[in-house]
């Protein structure tokens, strides 16, 4: 019998497009949206599939702080959330859940 080695699977790295992009984060919206560490830890998956450093360039904060805010761990505020979607061409939108 052989051993197979397996890599670790990572999201990241089938964001390719910008399409991808966007369904990745609609799912996440759907899947988990009431839960912030979820949404933080997507959005951290998408700044690895870019480049983080410059993202975090972009940002205006450190390749670290920018990892741990985004790292579902940490607590990032609304306005870093904002930054982050809008450096890495996103648009955060709100839809009814209900009809009215």
């Amino acid at each position: 019998m052989t051993n197979e080695i397996f890599s670790r699977y990572d999201s990241a790295d089938y964001l390719r497009t910008e399409e991808d992009i966007a369904a990745y984060m609609e799912a996440v919206m759907e899947e988990g949206g009431d839960d912030p560490a979820y949404v933080a830890r997507a959005l951290g998956v998408v700044a690895r599939a870019r480049n983080m450093s410059q993202l975090a360039r972009d940002v205006g904060m450190s390749r670290e702080g920018l990892h741990k805010a985004l790292s579902g761990e940490g607590n990032p505020t609304l306005s870093t959330i904002m930054k982050v979607s809008k450096a890495l061409g996103l648009r955060i939108a709100f839809h009814p859940t209900r009809p009215s």
